[in-house]
């Protein structure tokens, strides 16, 4: 059942992305999941190899392949 969670909440980070790369921080206010749902989200997303990651200074940006 969790694993339904964790697809569902990629959907909603993968939809957020749809307008460009965001930063971790922008992703989690459009979305408002608590840090551990957007980071399982995020893990679901790159092993299907459908995010790129992009880390400037202390911030880590992401964006759809």
């Amino acid at each position: 059942m969790l694993t339904d969670k964790i697809g569902l909440n990629a959907g909603l980070v993968w939809k957020a992305l749809g307008k460009g790369e965001l930063s971790l921080k922008e992703v989690k206010k459009v979305t408002k999941l608590t840090e551990k749902e957007l980071h399982l989200a995020l893990g679901w997303l790159a092993r299907e190899g459908k995010v790129r990651f992009r880390e400037e200074e202390k911030d880590l940006f992401v964006t759809l392949v």
